[in-house]
Parts: structure tokens; sequence; C-alpha cells
């Protein structure tokens, strides 16, 4: 089977995902009736040739009340070595002691996120494992995988995961400077592909957040400044996630962080108490909304709430996952959004996070009892709690009368209904020795390596110096990453920047690493070298004409580095080999890119922005769209 596309080449489905019913009947073409409900030799909503409503009717009616609470909870939980699964995990009790807690068989829990990397056929075995676990329960409800975005550079704890196997793509960002809403499209269908062959039938992304303030700290997984760009990048991901509809090759999305997380104060980290606050200063939340609205109308499924509380507009100030006039009033009412509300992770419990306890990010209502916030973030109207297992509370909430059992109903029928529609309960497991052959392919790891390179944004390029074009004699240093590239190229490298006819310096966004070890892994704060490191980068400027690649997960503030560089590069997550295939114009590669934000001249035009307001940088160094092409297609730029 094939996915025909006008604009790019035909994606193949294997095999494995095919079964013989071409996706779950609804409910307008069932030909079931009440005998036929009645007299089946399976349970109805075990059977596949009911409708949808149908088996769900049955299926609820069928569910105790701890069943049910299982159904509104999400769990992070690791993929075994050699597809091994262990169904505990270490979760902190309300006197934060260390317990255990059987999630599948005990909690029963059904939706996870895979939150490490093996190789596709011992994911697909682990998945496979689950299944078999899942169906070892009363109602053999079947497991919904989840991932964070893991086919990029970026891997960290609690946002994203390295690619591993899997084909390898720049982050976002590059994806938005390359302003091709087709290219979006296969991406997500490669990425829907391989999760597709492992198991993985939900997407916890896109991330459509806004970068109007240029310290986000999350700004490398968005699409940039641009509302307007962002919506069309959105609309295109959904597309090649879902496919026309969802169903048995469907990956269902997550659009977040739903208002838009972009105006955190200072861009400081939503996870953490210092990043608790998004700001709405200039009044732009409209603009911020804009890509969700998008989101909404191309059918995305699920939308998450931001960790963080709004100030400064008509909303209470307590975190959007517990804020009721924003999910029922914002999002429901007036935007019209039906799907599955899931909340970020950890809103109820604190948590042991690499060796150090770290609040429940219970913004605004941080006195609260665990009792209350569950409450709370049901009585919002979100569907499912993200990271959490804490079904007792639910069921307490329900004996104590504090809440309907309805309530759970409504949550738990959108829930069990996307499985049905995905034909989870039909289709349950994958293929492992396929998955080995789909995943990381040539042609998904040919697409992810071009447009590394395509990204590419040239910011700078002094006397059109480049492209460079290898000449006999020719010396090279490198700094940033190993030589060895260059010698592979066959290359003369020298050991010192004086001996050097060119030099080469790989760089990030600068970040300042805070607070506990898990607030590390984000990057904020300044966007500026600091003094002795803009004397090394001068140092080697002054000693050989260097051409610089600096990775841009947050806008850099580098006007030392545009003046005095030979030639500067901005990348979005890209190998050596791509920045080096691209300098040397490589089989043609050159650079595509167009920034997706503005690049500020100095912090003090960073920290004079209003953090809600996009493009009000004052004076940029670049404006959102700079980026260079080659002029000359023969040029050496050679010295001597």
């Amino acid at each position: 089977m094939h996915i025909p596309s006008p604009s790019w080449s035909r994606l193949l489905i294997p095999a494995i995902f095919l079964s013989p019913w071409a996706s779950a009947v609804p409910c307008s073409s069932c030909k079931a009736t009440p005998s036929t409900l009645q007299n089946s030799t399976i349970l109805p909503y075990l059977d596949p040739s009911l409708c949808i409503q149908d088996r769900l009717d049955d299926l609820l009616s069928r569910m105790t009340l701890e069943e049910k609470a299982g159904q509104l909870f999400i769990k992070q939980i690791p993929a075994g070595v050699n597809g091994t699964i262990d169904n505990t995990t270490f979760v902190l009790d309300g006197t934060r002691n260390l317990t255990t807690a059987p999630l599948i068989t005990e909690k029963l829990l059904s939706h996870f996120n895979v939150n490490n990397a093996r190789s596709a056929k011992q994911m697909a075995e682990w998945h496979n494992a689950i299944q078999e676990l899942a169906l070892q329960t009363r109602l053999k409800i079947p497991v919904t995988i989840a991932s964070d975005p893991r086919h990029a550079f970026a891997d960290t704890v609690g946002s994203s995961i390295a690619s591993g196997q899997f084909s390898k793509f720049p982050e976002s960002l590059g994806i938005a400077a390359l302003r091709d809403p087709a290219l979006a499209e296969l991406y997500a269908a490669i990425v829907r592909e391989e999760y597709l062959a492992v198991g993985i039938r939900s997407a916890l992304q896109p991330q459509i957040d806004l970068v109007t303030e240029p310290r986000m700290a999350r700004s490398g997984q968005t699409f940039g400044e641009d509302a307007n760009l962002t919506a069309s990048m959105v609309v295109a991901l959904i597309k090649g996630f879902q496919g026309p509809e969802l169903g048995l090759t469907s990956v269902t999305t997550v659009t977040k962080h739903f208002p838009g997380a972009g105006p955190a104060r200072n861009g400081n980290d939503s996870h953490f108490a210092t990043g608790k606050d998004n700001t709405y200063f200039g009044d732009f939340l409209d603009y911020h909304l804009i890509p969700f609205k998008a989101a909404i109308a191309a059918g995305g499924r699920q939308i998450m709430p931001s960790y963080a509380r709004p100030i400064g507009t008509k909303y209470p100030e307590v975190a959007f996952g517990f804020n009721k006039p924003v999910i029922t009033g914002l999002l429901r009412e007036e935007l019209g959004f039906d799907g599955i509300v899931v909340s970020d992770w950890g809103l109820i419990t604190d948590a042991e996070i690499m060796g150090v306890v770290e609040p429940a990010r219970a913004w605004g209502v941080e006195n609260t009892t665990e009792l209350e916030r569950a409450k709370m973030v049901l009585d919002a109207g979100v569907d499912q709690f993200g990271g959490e297992i804490r079904t007792e509370l639910l069921v307490r909430l329900v004996n104590e009368g504090q809440i309907p059992e309805s309530r759970l109903d409504v949550s738990v029928r959108k829930l069990l209904e996307e499985k049905f529609m995905l034909g989870l309960f039909d289709n349950r497991f994958v293929n492992p020795e396929a998955a080995e052959r789909v995943v990381g392919n040539p042609y998904f790891a040919r697409i992810g390596n071009e447009t590394q390179r395509r990204a590419y944004t040239l910011l700078t390029n002094q006397a059109d110096i480049l492209p460079l074009r290898p000449k006999d004699g020719v010396k090279f240093y490198a700094q940033g990453f190993n030589a060895s590239y260059l010698e592979a190229r066959n290359l003369t490298v020298v050991d010192s920047p004086s001996e050097a006819d060119f030099c080469f310096l790989r760089l990030s966004t600068p970040w300042e690493a805070r607070g506990s070890p898990f607030r590390q892994r984000y990057h904020e704060g300044r966007l500026d070298f600091n003094e002795t490191e803009k004397a090394a980068h001068s140092a080697l400027f002054k000693a050989c004409p260097t051409i610089v690649d600096i990775l841009l997960d947050r806008p850099a503030v580098i006007p030392e580095i545009a003046e005095e560089a030979a030639a500067l590069f901005g990348n979005y997550g890209a190998s050596v080999d791509a920045f080096l295939d691209v300098v040397f114009n490589k089989d043609g590669w050159k650079p595509e890119g167009k920034l997706p934000f503005d690049m500020p001249r100095s912090m003090r035009a960073v920290e004079a922005q209003v953090a809600d307001v996009p493009f009000d940088t004052e004076d940029p160094l670049f404006e959102f769209g700079h980026g260079l092409s080659y002029n000359r297609a023969d040029s050496c730029g050679w010295k001597g």
C-alpha cells in the first residue's frame, strides 16, 4: 500500500499495519442490531464488525470505577533492554516516600510515554510485551504508546529524546526555516511511519509556542516567532501525522502548550517555579492563539495546556491546567475544541527527577492538597493527567461525592474512542523484524539528512568567501568539532589557526546552567557570550579567516561574531558533515533557510522587549526572514 502525494515521493506503509478491517466501523455504516449485539459469541466491544459507538457503550457499561480512573492517566516508562518490560515505576507518595506501583495490572493504566531509545526491533518487542500484559487484565484494553519528539538532535529530559536509530532531521525551527508546508507534511509522514513500525501511536507534538521572548528555554522545538508561519506548519504536520482521517495507519497528535508558552517571564522554563508566569503586558494573547485555531480547524485530536499561569489577562492567575475559564471557557466554548485535553506532566504530585525532588507544577495553587488539585484539573475540563498515576485520588473524589462518576465517563469515552479509531483493539501488535527495516531506512534517512543541509541559514558572507573549493596545499583548522571530519575529505588539517588558510568554529547559542540537574537541561538566561569567550573568538578571527556555524536553539546575541567572522551560518540541528557539505557546496548543497525569528543586537534590547509582543526587538542584528544565498557558484575564496 502506498500513500500518494502530488508534491513528494511515495512512502511505503509496511504490510504489518494492514488488517482485514481498513478502519474502525463508523456508526453511519454500522449494520449491528440489538439482536446481533446480544447473540454475538464475543463481547460486543471486542467485535470489530460493530460500530465504534456501540462498542464504546458496551465497554463503558462493563467498567468499574477503578478501571475508568486508570484511563485518565498517562505515565512515562522506559522500554526495557532486549524488548523486556518492567511494569513498575518509582513515584513519590504524599509523604515523599519512594513506593512502587504496577501500572498496568494494578493501577490499570493504558496510556504511556516511552521516554528512552532502543533499537527499533527492541522497541517493537517491548511494545508487543506491553500489549500482551494488557491482555491479561480483565477488560483487555490495549495500550496507547506516546513519545516526545525523537527525530532530531536535542536530548532533554522531559521534552525530547535523542533520535538513535530513527531518521534525523533538524529541530522544528529548521523545518520552519524552509517555509515549505509540503516538506513539513513529508517530515510528519516519515515520523508517522517510523512510529507505527515500533508501536508508537501518539506524538507529543507539534509544539507551537511562539518565540516572542527570545530567551524562551524551549524555542528550539517551536516554529519561531511568526504566528501565521507556525499556523501553516501545524496544519501540515497534523495532516502528515494523521493522514486524511484518524485510523489504522494514523498517529494522533498532541498540540502544545495552550494558549502558547512563548511569553515566559524572562524566558524561564515553566517546569520550574522561576518560570511559572506567562506575561501578557502587550495584550497579545490573541496573537498566540492563531496557531491553535489552525490546529483545531485541521482536526488536531489532542491539546496540552501550558504549565504557566497568565499574568496581565482577564483570566485567573492559576496554571492553565487548573484554569477553567481558559480550558472550558476559551478552548472548548470559544474556540470549539471538543477533543482530548491532556495536562502537562506532574501537576499533582512532587517527583524525584535526576536525584532531586521537584515540586508539582501547581503554579498559583501551590498550597492546595493533591486531592484538591485533582478536582481542580477535572473541573477545568482536562481529560487526562500527564505524568501521574494517582488513580486513587479520582476514586476518592467520586466515592466522597465531590465529582460524579459521569464526569469521568465524559473523558473515558473520548480516550477509549481514540483507541478504537486508531484500530488498537483489533490490531495490537507490530512486527519487530519489519520495524528494523522501516526505522531509519535509507529513504527516510536521506530526507532527514537533506533537510539538515537545506535548512542552513547563511547570515553573513564577507567578500563572498563561500562556497569554498578545496585546492591542493590549503590548510584547515577546526574548533568545536573533531578534525577527523576534514581528514575524511582528504583535506590538510593543522594544529593551530596561525598555520591555517581557513578556520572553522562550531558553537551553540549561549545559555546559563541554573538550579537542579533537571533544570540545567533547559537553556535559560543570557543569549550572549561572556567577555572571555568573546576574546577567544576574536583571537581566532584575527589569526585566520573563520567560518562560524552556530546552533540557533534560541536567537543568539552575537554582533561581534557577525562583524569579525569571514562567514556566519545558523543551524537548527545539523551534523558536522551537513555543515561541511554546505560550506564546500558538495553535490550542490547550499543554504536555503530563512530566519524563523528576529536575532537581537544586544541583551539590553532583549530585556526591553515585551514578552508577548512579536517582532518588537529594537534594531535587530538580523530580522525574521533573513538568509543569504551563494552569489557565485564558482567562488573559491582561497588565500594566495
